[in-house]
């Protein structure tokens, strides 16, 4: 059935027509006959009136729009199928204006003289959201550049060009200036800035639910809404009515619309707390509908808010809105128990005051839950940032699959369900929750995307740690979690190993045994190790500070020139550099299979063998930055009392991160080259880009930074099979078709081995890392010493090098076969 405005010729057509149809239409008007004076009465006209159904728009003055009726029921009467929207235009510049103000309160009063000047947004937020984030290190950089206040107001204006905007903000900073109480003012043109700044306020919801991680804040009163006018006189009343009942809430909202939102930390697991959360909620209802407004402005009213409409509504409306629904649903099917006759807002809890959550023995400590990993999957509150399809990171797999389930969202409540037993009832070997966390490339992304920190990854790691206490890896578990081990087998016969690994057929064996996916190539093993040249190169003595290269399994065994390049930087920057004593793994490979007894056994390993530096305080500086992560992130997890492991945790740095924070202006050199830079989740999401965005910037490169996208080989996901077609979709989003947007002579730069396989696999470009391009800008100044590097260059192919070395042993061996025949055929002649 098909919806819309209606003329009172189309109207008494339809009735006239009888039918499903006919009957709805001829109900509808009897319910806007009987009840139009009481809908004008006794149903707010504000901009964001969400509660109840919207019987105003069946009026006539209104044309009788069925749709405006139905939009906002909640799937409470029909299922909507398909919708035509009105769009607005999308100004071509915008201008943001942020106002300071001595308290939230004056802000929100200002609201009306502001709307005046018709901004295109008016957002509003108090000094305790914004101490909040400073609590937990969030935006703290926007934060230091917001004007002086304790409540700010965050004004947009748009326009055909920047100077229109600019012109418009203009025009109202000289009317506020104008006036005694003017507040304090920041104009923002600048649109990273701005974006920035807009920050702040989108993770007001995220950033507000977990600050106490033993006092939790929950929805339940998140979105009333009231007349704009009268928004200061709300904010002021509800402060002491949260005060009144010993609650806490950030708050902030759409204060152009008097629309407010607050996260409260209600006691949800306790009878007393539940009893309290009740009490609240009925009074500050008592309170919105004094002041003529909406218990929602937003989300709609669902369970939480549907017991509490008779107070806004009155009993006649009430029958209006229940006749409304029967109208449309009259076997009473579509969503029941929600909006009308609606079940008690305390009933149905997530948790309750009979939650019990399980007491687990898990590898992680979780540190930032007081509930440990129980605790943890309680953290994601719902907001979908993980199902946006563009933007940052977070995330891949639903990007390309659009699938719930292969979101943060979906695999954060399944996990929750899977602890509850309901309805999931596998426990840790759920064949449910293996499934949903497959294709999750444990990018980090969501925990740093995600406004409530959500860590997939670690929460994958820990489960498939326990699942497979009772089943067998799958050989890929081996063959791609132990490359340190095969790695080193590799190195003492590394051109051999190549002939297995790229050799027409003998390569499909070699995929098929190890879980590969056919569609992939084997990376190549370098002719030499980076240990081994570090071994053999005749370092002169030097009283320079001493620096740890971490030499990763990837740069020591595929990419030794990386690493080679790396000294040279550090060098030539006045470092000394050395490496660990003997081989060590850091164990990332072992985490995206769950053997994390394994990885803290690694771990403890390096702790001993790199004891004693870490006591004197040398720094590492690691290549790969997943290596990096696990030191800063996964390790004091695994080893939360472990000191050292603090210690080197707070010492470990990418070499952007050590060259900005240690190394002289100067001792950076210059390239003058146009070059693209992706960065890798787990930097972007541990460690961050802004150090090597400022060693980029003093090398005067002329770079463009891809913030957003996972490469999609995410490790060895896109080497397995399974999840080569996924790995190649998310690599697809954006990465690959800006590398092939690229031309030839700029310079493709990534720092993960994953990420330039991918590069390498599905175009014809090769990236480099970091170092090789400080390098090649030392050479290009020839500041660098001329010491000869064995097959040097700034990315050598060793696959095409592996497939030549392999054609020749091919041919060798072929003429040995032939030689071998001829002989044995000339001895049965003689």
């Amino acid at each position: 059935m098909e919806i819309g405005a209606t003329t009172d010729d189309a109207l008494d057509a339809t009735v006239r027509e009888g039918g499903r149809r006919g009957e709805i239409y001829r109900d509808l008007r009897r319910l806007r006959d009987e009840h139009a004076d009481r809908i004008r009465r006794g149903i707010p006209n504000i901009p964001r009136r969400i509660s109840g159904f919207n019987l105003p728009a069946l009026l006539p003055e209104n044309g009788f729009n069925v749709a405006q009726a139905i939009v906002g029921s909640e799937s409470t009467c029909v299922l909507v199928l398909e919708a035509t929207v009105r769009l607005i235009p999308n100004p071509k510049a915008r201008v943001l204006v942020v106002l300071g103000y001595p308290s939230v309160y004056e802000a929100a009063d200002h609201v009306p003289r502001i709307m005046e000047h018709r901004p295109i947004g008016c957002e509003g937020m108090d000094d305790k959201l914004v101490k909040d984030l400073e609590s937990i290190g969030l935006e703290a950089d926007v934060l230091r550049i917001l004007p002086k206040g304790e409540g700010f107001l965050l004004v947009e204006f748009g326009g055909a060009s920047r100077e229109d905007a600019d012109a418009r903000a203009r025009r109202m900073l000289a009317d506020l200036e104008s006036q005694p109480d003017a507040p304090a003012h920041k104009l923002f043109d600048d649109p990273a800035e701005e974006k920035k700044v807009w920050k702040v306020r989108e993770a007001g919801l995220g950033a507000t639910a977990h600050v106490d991680r033993d006092r939790p804040t929950w929805e339940g009163w998140e979105d009333s809404a009231v007349p704009p006018e009268r928004l200061g006189a709300y904010l002021r009343r509800f402060r002491a009515l949260l005060d009144q009942h010993h609650l806490h809430g950030d708050l902030y909202g759409h204060f152009g619309q008097g629309c407010v939102h607050t996260r409260i930390d209600f006691d949800l697991q306790t009878a007393e707390g539940i009893r309290k959360y009740r009490a609240f909620v009925e009074a500050a209802a008592d309170l919105v509908v004094s002041l003529g407004g909406s218990l929602s402005g937003e989300h709609g009213d669902g369970q939480s808010r549907g017991e509490l409409l008779p107070k806004m509504f009155g009993p006649e409306l009430m029958s209006a809105l229940r006749a409304f629904k029967t109208i449309w649903d009259p076997a009473w099917r579509m969503n029941p128990g929600k909006v009308i006759d609606p079940y008690r807002l305390d009933e149905n809890l997530r948790l309750g005051a009979d939650y019990n959550p399980p007491a687990l023995h898990t590898h992680f400590h979780y540190r930032n839950e007081s509930g440990g990993f129980a605790k943890a999957t309680l953290r994601c509150v719902g907001v979908g940032e993980c199902r946006r399809l563009e933007g940052e990171t977070m995330c891949p797999s639903f990007r390309v699959t659009r699938e719930e389930m292969h979101s943060t969202r979906g695999r954060a409540r399944l996990l929750f369900e899977m602890l509850e037993g309901d309805p999931l009832r596998g426990g840790w070997q759920d064949e449910h929750v293996k499934e949903a966390l497959d294709l999750c490339l444990a990018c980090k992304g969501c925990k740093s995307d995600c406004p409530v920190n959500v860590d997939m990854a670690t929460y994958k790691a820990e489960f498939l740690s326990h699942y497979y206490e009772r089943r067998r890896r799958p050989v890929s578990a081996y063959a791609f979690g132990w490359i340190h081990q095969w790695a080193r087998l590799a190195s003492k016969a590394p051109r051999l190993v190549n002939f297995a690994t790229q050799t027409p057929g003998l390569r499909e064996i070699a995929k098929r045994a190890s879980g590969m996916a056919m569609e992939r190539d084997i990376p190549a093993f370098a002719p030499f190790t980076f240990r081994r040249w570090f071994a053999d190169r005749r370092a002169a003595a030097s009283h320079a500070p001493r620096v740890i290269l971490w030499p990763d399994t990837f740069n020591d065994h595929f990419h030794p020139e990386t690493a080679i390049a790396a000294v040279r930087v550090l060098e030539h920057a006045g470092f000394g550099v050395t490496i660990p004593a003997r081989p060590l793994c850091c164990g990332r490979p072992l985490y995206d299979y769950g053997m994390l007894d394994a990885a803290k056994t690694r771990l403890a390993d390096i702790l001993h063998t790199l004891g004693r530096s870490i006591d004197e305080g040398i720094p590492v500086v690691g290549l790969e930055p997943s290596c990096v992560a696990v030191f800063r992130d996964e390790m004091t997890e695994l080893l939360p009392a472990d000191e050292r492991a603090k210690r080197l945790s707070r010492q470990t740095f990418t070499l952007g991160e050590f060259l900005d924070r240690h190394a002289t202006r100067g001792a950076i050199p210059r390239l003058r080259r146009k070059a693209i830079v992706h960065g890798h989740c787990h930097q972007k999401a541990i460690m961050k880009m802004d150090a090597e965005r400022r060693v980029l910037d003093a090398m005067e490169l002329d770079y463009e930074m891809l913030d957003s996208g996972c490469c999609g080989m995410a490790g060895s996901f896109g080497f397995e099979r399974g999840h080569e077609e996924v790995s190649r979709r998310v690599g697809e989003l954006v990465l690959l078709p800006a590398v092939r947007a690229a031309d030839e002579e700029t310079l493709v730069i990534a720092d993960g081995f994953s990420c330039r396989e991918q590069i390498a696999q599905a175009t014809s470009r090769r990236a480099i890392h970091l170092p090789d391009a400080l390098a090649l800008a030392l050479r290009s100044s020839a500041a660098a010493p001329r010491e000869r590097l064995p097959e040097r260059s700034c990315a050598p192919d060793y696959a095409e090098m592996a497939r030549r070395d392999s054609r020749s042993i091919a041919a060798g061996l072929a003429f040995l076969a032939a030689g071998a025949a001829m002989y044995a055929a000339f001895s049965m002649r003689a």
